[in-house]
């Protein structure tokens, strides 16, 4: 057998066979220095997109300080050892789109069970909303923050409350509308145009990385497009990312991609797209069509990418299904109790005559499932569709949901099944993608209520369901895709990757097994198959326990004026 045969049979990149070791560094570790944590005998996917390789990682302190072939670190001496035989060890999941921001405040729970169940390591938040700036008059203490610097001691009072992933945020929009224009229609005057590129300038100082809008709910679909540049324009001079839940995903789909694209152009940042998905049957093969829009603005230079989760239906408020005009002002719940009012909210859901995203009618009645009820005498409604409640109540669709909020007084969590299933799995293969739970960290324990399971099983849905399963993607690709795609997407530093000196934040999973377990109707059962995750070098999650370790730190832009340059 030749030597070259041999180091191939044996699958080690050694030196001694000719070839380059599988680390991006040529350092050896140092006999004398212990480590905190070995893992070995694992294989290594390293974030990049390279294929797997056996190896071992020696982490110290919060870093990884070693990434060798295998069985090299068998003599190294360490506090603690990790066998990951028949495991991959992968660089920690990045959320792209997490509203875990309640977790990371006040009583809020940071350990964030369902995220570091299914590997997540860093969420990054920002959707419309952040709990900075406000305006002075909508100040909490400990919750919400004002002032010039009110984005900054957010991220500050977050790490102060402790979690166990690491958290940042975009500044989003619709805060910045509000505290410019309160919740009013209509273009932004000069004065509060000023106002507002200002608190962007500073919330990118503070180390927000970019402007995050959602365009179908008011008051910050009352923004313009030139609105939306002029902010952007701000975000920009800070090396800002424009991430956006665009004006439309169904009937406007194509249409809203054009705005979200001249907005970049026009302001000079770079262009994201949250959750993207062609909504409703009718707009189905818009889905194709949306991925060569993409890849075609690409083409031309134009720096535009996409996030999504890999389920058919989205979840968000019940409101969804009103007029925006509806909300203006704060005044939707004194409109659905005044009748004229009222009946003029029903004509224009009857016969929509102004460009808004009516869910109810894109996913029908008997595809809206109700979750979030305050009240106890409403709490019979959850879990079941809209059509079947109205049928109950003796009532349309359109009263049902009216008399629901108006009752709650709240915008009713809901669930809308819209999507394609062989859209998903299409739009999971794109290079550009990436993945977002669009939820918030759950404890199953002390859950109440229904929720979306993404919140669980994000992106232990992808590893089994879509990689292992059917092949929409490589698991190379799909890590890549999870962890150093968004680290680089916003020049998150030191993180991403598996590789010498970057932060240990750590992913072990078994790739026959990991799987999601959460289901619409039993949302609140954690993922399978992940064995470990460190964050910063500590061990948040061991063999499907939560150590209640809370190590993360705040990650921040590349406009904070905090890096020493």
């Amino acid at each position: 057998m030749t030597r070259s045969i041999a180091c191939l049979l044996i699958g080690l990149a050694l030196s001694a066979c000719g070839g380059a070791t599988a680390s991006s560094s040529s350092v050896s570790p140092t006999p004398g220095q212990p480590f905190d944590v070995i893992i070995e005998g694992g294989r290594i996917i390293d974030g990049t997109g390279n294929a797997w390789y056996p190896g071992d990682i020696g982490v110290r302190g919060d870093r990884i300080a070693a990434v060798t072939p295998a069985g090299m670190l068998r003599g190294a001496r360490a506090t603690r050892r990790i066998d990951a035989s028949d495991r991959v060890v992968a660089p920690g999941f990045i959320d792209i789109q997490s509203h875990s921001r309640g977790n990371f405040l006040g009583d809020g729970d940071g350990r964030v069970v369902s995220k570091v169940s299914m590997g997540v390591t860093t969420e990054i938040m920002g959707e419309a909303s952040t709990n900075a700036p406000v305006a002075d008059e909508f100040a909490e203490p400990g919750r919400r923050f004002s002032g010039p610097r009110a984005f900054g001691e957010w991220l500050d009072a977050m790490a102060s409350h402790g979690g166990s992933v690491n958290m940042g945020s975009f500044v989003g929009a619709t805060t910045i509308r509000v505290l410019g224009m309160n919740e009013t229609m209509g273009p932004a005057d000069p004065l509060a145009m000023v106002r507002m590129q200002e608190a962007v300038d500073n919330a990118m100082k503070d180390g927000a990385f970019g402007i995050g809008s959602a365009l179908i709910y008011p008051p910050g679909n009352f923004a313009s497009t030139a609105e939306l540049v002029a902010i952007n324009e701000a975000a920009a001079r800070h090396g800002g990312v424009y991430i956006t839940h665009m004006r439309s995903e169904a009937d406007q789909f194509l249409e809203a991609i054009d705005e979200a694209i001249d907005i970049g152009v026009r302001a000079g940042v770079p262009v994201e797209i949250f959750h993207l998905k062609a909504g409703g049957r009718r707009n189905w093969h818009k889905a194709a069509m949306a991925v060569a829009k993409i890849d075609s603005a690409r083409a031309a230079g134009v720096d535009v990418q996409a996030n999504m989760y890999p389920y058919t239906a989205g979840g968000t408020g019940l409101t969804a299904c009103f007029p925006p005009w509806a909300s203006a002002d704060g005044k939707l719940f004194d409109n659905l109790a005044e009748a004229a009012t009222r009946q003029r909210i029903r004509s224009e859901i009857e016969n929509q005559t102004e460009e808004w995203e009516n869910l109810c009618n894109l996913a029908t009645p008997q595809g809206v499932l109700l979750l979030g009820f305050d009240k106890p005498e409403n709490r019979k409604y959850m879990g079941r569709y809209l059509a079947d409640v109205a049928d109950e109540v003796g009532k349309d669709w359109i009263d049902t949901a009216f008399d629901l909020v108006l009752d709650e007084r709240q915008r009713i969590g809901t669930i809308y099944f819209m999507m394609s299933e062989e859209n998903v799995a299409m739009q999971i293969g794109q290079p550009w993608m990436k993945f977002g739970t669009d939820a918030g960290g759950i404890d199953p324990v002390t859950a109440d209520g229904l929720a979306h399971p993404r919140a669980y099983g994000t992106f232990t849905r992808i590893l089994g369901k879509y990689v292992r399963e059917e092949g929409a993607t490589t698991l190379e690709e799909a890590v890549r895709k999870m962890s150093s795609a968004v680290a680089t997407r916003l020049h998150i530093r030191d993180r991403g990757l598996i590789e010498e000196g970057f932060f240990a934040d750590i992913v072990v999973f078994d790739p026959e097994t990991v799987s999601d377990r959460a289901t619409y109707e039993k949302p609140h059962q954690l993922s399978v198959g992940i064995d470990h995750v460190l964050v910063n070098g500590t061990a948040v999650w061991e063999n499907g326990r939560h150590t209640g370790a809370m190590p993360g730190r705040v990650v921040r832009g590349p406009g904070w004026t905090g890096w020493q340059r």
